[in-house]
């Protein structure tokens, strides 16, 4: 029996493109941190994957390595709790041990491609029409992003349905932010206008039961949610949704999968990663009959990519591999180029400092998004106002912008002066 001989683990930290970085630095900066698990066998056989040490289901920690080391590879890939980049190589590894593509032991293949869909965090409606023209131009079918209340979501999709084309879709995540019925109702009814939209994502609390039933019941646009917020029983039974976010590991994956195709509820996967981590979730969605929606990987975000092969998209759908493993192979020379020692998670980014500018003239000050987000779903700020806009302000090395800087990072400026 094959045993683990070695796992070693390597931080990279991988450029992310201009446009996702400019936006992406006021709440996760820390996307481009990963680690890769190299886990060898005794036989020889080597395996890869790889985690966001501060984005997963489950961080790599010390214990689960020691755990797993020396073990059976067998016996530990089901073992979710390893965490997302050691489980991913242990799988990885077996599947070359055996010479099989990792679907094949994930069950049944049902199909040879799979939906995936382009991601961005919330964004000027500017950046957002920059985002989806590049996606078009990669094949990509259906975009999923943020609906935030710091910026003016009428106008925002307004300009973007008006850019890409008629049979592009768009998912809207509001994280909670429509708060209740009273404020996600009449704005969803307002937004769903636009033929290109095609999911709401949690658009009011989900643990709201009789609410989310309600608003299912109201709006023609369905909703989607993350399994287990309330319990996935009560998300199914109660009838408060009609598909899900399916995260966490494989055990997992495929015993929610299962229990979607009883109740009959299509979903996504949403494995966040580079090309690596998203052709594993492809072997996922090889076997998972209510995978349907378009999964979100975030894979084209990078500037730079440590798999060899290249990520290519069809129609808004991406060929499932065949070689053995994850069937990718990693470029090391990348790897080495972006190789850094493990270090803290970047939040907030240094110097940042947004700007809320209200149509009435008054202005707030923040200087990270856990700020911003506190303000709004404690409905200490007006949610999804016509004509609020959020900006960054650089730093010019005055004292006002210093003065203002030092105070947001105190506590949020709510009601402030607008800086010249």
């Amino acid at each position: 029996m094959a045993r683990i001989k070695e796992i070693e683990r390597i931080w990279v930290d991988l450029p992310l493109k201009e446009v996702p970085f400019r936006n992406m630095v006021r709440e996760i900066p820390h996307w481009s941190l990963f680690e890769i698990c190299k886990v060898t066998l005794d036989t020889g056989h080597v395996g890869l994957g790889e985690t966001m040490p501060y984005y997963t289901y489950g961080a790599v920690s010390d214990a689960a390595v020691a755990r797993a080391q020396g073990g059976s590879p067998t016996e530990l890939m089901w073992d979710d709790t390893l965490g997302a980049g050691l489980q991913m190589a242990i799988f990885d590894a077996v599947g070359k041990l055996i010479g099989a593509p990792l679907w094949s032991l994930f069950g049944k293949r049902i199909r040879n491609w799979a939906h995936v869909g382009w991601w961005a965090i919330d964004m000027p409606a500017d950046d957002w029409i920059l985002e989806c023209q590049e996606a078009v131009q990669q094949g990509y079918t259906t975009f999923k992003t943020k609906a935030r209340p710091w910026f003016d979501l009428h106008d925002q999709l307004e300009r973007l349905c008006s850019s890409v084309p008629d049979y592009f879709q768009i998912d809207m995540d509001f994280n909670d932010f429509g708060l209740d019925p009273a404020v996600a109702r009449p704005l969803c009814r307002a937004l769903e206008k636009h033929s290109k939209i095609a999911i709401w994502e949690s658009p009011i609390q989900q643990e709201d039961v009789e609410g989310n039933r309600s608003l299912r019941a109201q709006l023609s646009v369905p909703i989607a949610q993350h399994t287990g917020r309330p319990a996935f029983r009560t998300q199914l039974e109660r009838q408060i949704c009609d598909g899900f976010v399916m995260e966490g590991g494989v055990s997992n994956t495929l015993s929610k999968g299962r229990t979607c195709e009883e109740f009959n509820k299509p979903y996504w996967l949403q494995w966040v990663g580079s090309n690596l981590a998203a052709s594993f979730c492809l072997h996922l969605q090889a076997v998972l009959t209510h995978a349907r929606w378009p999964a979100i990987h975030c894979n084209h975000m990078y500037a730079a990519q440590y798999v060899r092969e290249p990520w290519q998209v069809r129609n808004g759908q991406a060929q499932v591999p065949d070689q053995p493993g994850i069937g990718v192979t990693v470029d090391w020379k990348v790897v080495e180029k972006y190789r850094i020692e493990p270090k803290p998670k970047p939040y907030p980014y240094p110097r940042l400092l947004l700007r809320l500018d209200w149509p009435s003239g008054a202005c707030s000050y923040f200087t990270h998004a856990q700020q911003l987000w506190d303000a709004f779903k404690y409905a200490e700020l007006p949610s999804f106002t016509r004509g609020v806009n959020l900006t960054r302000v650089l730093d010019d090395g005055g004292e006002n912008w210093r003065r203002l800087y030092d105070s947001a990072s105190r506590q949020p400026i709510l009601y402030g002066e607008r800086m010249p």
